[in-house]
């Protein structure tokens, strides 16, 4: 993971905008290792821990970081088909990013 993701959060969050972060894909193995005190990111993924809305639960499973990133105490989201429902989001009226 590039921070350039963790960075445009924490721009949006300190501008006072409607943010959310899902980790989805090959995203879901950096949450635990972005909470590791010594990983380089760790200051700059705490900045914006409290915009992540979770971790795709299908992709977590598939890659084996159900349990790390349950530990890590950040949600499983599997609105559609296991999957976090990106529709509801658009229909929510936000526009959605990815990396």
């Amino acid at each position: 993971m590039r921070r350039s993701q963790l960075e445009a959060v924490k721009e949006f969050k300190e501008a006072g905008d409607e943010v959310q972060l899902i980790f989805d894909g090959a995203g879901t193995q950096w949450v635990s290792e972005l909470s590791q005190p010594e990983h380089k990111a760790s200051a700059l993924f705490a900045a914006v821990q409290d915009k992540i809305s979770g971790v795709c639960a299908f992709c977590a499973t598939a890659f084996g970081v159900k349990e790390s990133t349950q530990a890590c105490q950040v949600p499983l989201l599997s609105e559609y088909d296991g999957h976090p429902s990106f529709r509801k989001l658009l229909a929510a009226g936000y526009q959605v990013i990815t990396f």
